[in-house]
């Protein structure tokens, strides 16, 4: 499994949303990604890429998009 389909995967099935949905997901603009389904997503990521994000991260983790540019500071490449 690529990192691209890791990353998708934690969002699709901790919030039950389609893929198609992804690129423009963002904190607190659906019901499920409330402050619990941040930490439950934060938690995937962090099972799925063997990393422990900084705490200043996780707050700063705001959307679909912004989250890739954050996993590039942990050497993680989200290629398309």
């Amino acid at each position: 499994m690529s990192n691209r389909d890791k990353y998708d995967t934690a969002f699709t099935e901790t919030f039950m949303v389609d893929a198609s949905e992804l690129p423009a997901l963002k904190y607190q603009e659906i019901p499920t990604w409330d402050s619990v389904g941040h930490m439950a997503l934060m938690a995937a990521l962090e099972e799925a890429f063997g990393i422990e994000m900084d705490i200043d991260d996780i707050i700063e983790f705001s959307s679909y998009e912004v989250g890739r540019t954050i996993l590039r500071k942990y050497d993680i490449e989200l290629a398309a």
